[in-house]
């Protein structure tokens, strides 16, 4: 026992740290103010019953799941305002778990956004617009503080599949391109709502709608997660550093290997991606076997995700049940 004693002192004089990072769409955070730009069902104190009572609720189920979860960091999808995200914080401490640190990437003309939280300190913060008509979800960048040891997050939320896989391309590019202005050896994750299967190459060749770019998709041919022979990048050809990318889903069995559902069908939507730096041995690494799905049984409902409940009938009205339409995911990363 003194040994072993021993060897947790060494590594935690050494900066031996272990950190969670998680993504989690949380499903239509909306606050309590009326701003103009809310979802019909999310007016405040509307027709369809979003009330400060039900709010609370919607609160108090986000905040279980992100205590549950447990992470040191966590990138949000469908907050609205930033008065949601730090009501969000305000119910996670109520519940014994807090981040200190939180960032947001405000957009006016979208109706829910990105936001980040940290137990770690944010150094700097960067949104990148991906069209200036508003349609597009930023993307929200921030370099985080770990022990000494700077780490950037991407929190991502592209264009649902209601349109053509041209949409999603638009903000890989964005993405892409600020991922060149880095340097080689920067340690970087990219996580969040990509609206796309981690093989979406294979999947919407089906899909004469989704398929408008002559077979090309931003999260497998522009992130580059697949090589130059359209085979998925291992982790060996990650440690290669050969300009790929490695999704994380590949570390589960291919039967886990979604995180929300369309029509009975699980879809891997939500996605962790990282960079060569963090499976180079150096610095900042991410924990091999670690990416996994939160998944435990309250989440579901009659063998369903259990996503926040809306009556069928119009006008939908809030029944105050339920959690979101996706699950989350998240991986640990050690000094």
């Amino acid at each position: 026992m003194r040994l072993v004693w021993l060897l947790v002192v060494m590594i935690s004089l050494l900066g031996g740290v272990e950190v969670k990072i998680a993504s989690y769409n949380v499903e239509n955070l909306f606050d309590m103010n009326t701003d103009g730009n809310e979802y019909e069902e999310y007016i405040p104190n509307g027709d369809s019953g979003w009330t400060n009572e039900i709010y609370q609720i919607k609160l108090r189920n986000t905040a279980t799941v992100i205590q549950g979860i447990g992470a040191d960091i966590i990138g949000l999808q469908e907050i609205e305002s930033e008065i949601a995200l730090k009501d969000l914080k305000s119910q996670l401490k109520r519940q014994g778990f807090y981040y200190r640190y939180h960032v947001f990437a405000r957009n006016k003309k979208s109706s829910v956004n990105v936001a980040l939280l940290s137990r770690y300190p944010i150094q700097s913060a960067l949104k990148h617009t991906v069209s200036h008509n508003g349609r597009y979800r930023d993307i929200l960048e921030a370099k985080i503080d770990i022990n000494g040891k700077s780490l950037r997050v991407f929190v991502n939320h592209w264009k649902s599949k209601s349109g053509g896989e041209s949409k999603r391309v638009l903000s890989a590019k964005q993405l892409a391109y600020r991922l060149g202005e880095l340097s080689e050896d920067e340690p970087f994750v990219l996580l969040g709502d990509f609206n796309s299967h981690y093989e979406e190459y294979k999947t919407f060749l089906k899909s004469r709608h989704h398929n408008d770019t002559e077979g090309i998709t931003g999260i497998n041919h522009i992130l580059r997660t697949i090589d130059d022979e359209g085979n998925p990048v291992t982790y060996t050809a990650l440690k290669n550093n050969n300009g790929y990318l490695y999704n994380l889903w590949y570390e589960l069995d291919e039967a886990k290997r979604w995180s929300h559902q369309y029509r009975g069908r699980g879809e891997g939507l939500d996605n962790m991606i990282i960079s060569p730096s963090l499976a180079d041995g150096k610095g900042i690494e991410y924990v091999r076997g670690s990416f996994n799905r939160y998944d435990p049984d309250y989440l579901f409902y009659k063998g369903k995700v259990y996503r926040w409940q809306q009556s069928r009938k119009y006008p939908k009205h809030h029944l105050g049940e339920g959690y979101s339409d996706h699950l989350p995911i998240y991986a640990l990363f050690r000094l």
